[in-house]
């Protein structure tokens, strides 16, 4: 299993309006592609900073969200966010929410480094 942390600085008061966007619009299409498995949105206390977090299949399954889809998921949230999110990519090497057995240690080694990007 893969993830994909994005986290973004919002505009003031917009927390609300974001969450409204992410369950109506991203969501929704999030659901429809390939590989996509669950996603959860965290919000700062105080409303400035959110996090969601995507869990994909394989790691194929989020590149291609990112290649095809992200950019203009990034457009519909655009007026809500202040300045750029950055994303974070990471293999999941245990989860209980996901039913993930843990990565033993050797296999834990060989896992690449996590990737960071700016969009």
């Amino acid at each position: 299993m893969f993830a994909r942390k994005v986290a973004a600085r919002l505009k003031p008061n917009a927390l609300g309006e974001f969450t409204s966007v992410m369950e109506t619009k991203i969501l929704p299409w999030l659901r429809r592609q390939e590989g996509f498995v669950d996603l959860i949105i965290l919000a700062m206390r105080g409303n400035q900073e959110v996090a969601t977090i995507s869990f994909w299949d394989h790691e194929s399954d989020a590149e291609a969200w990112a290649a095809n889809s992200f950019p203009e998921a990034l457009e519909i949230l655009g007026t809500l966010l202040d300045g750029r999110p950055y994303v974070k990519t990471f293999d999941v090497v245990s989860s209980t929410l996901h039913e993930v057995a843990p990565v033993a240690q050797d296999e834990a080694e060989s896992i690449p480094q996590a990737r960071e990007t700016v969009n």
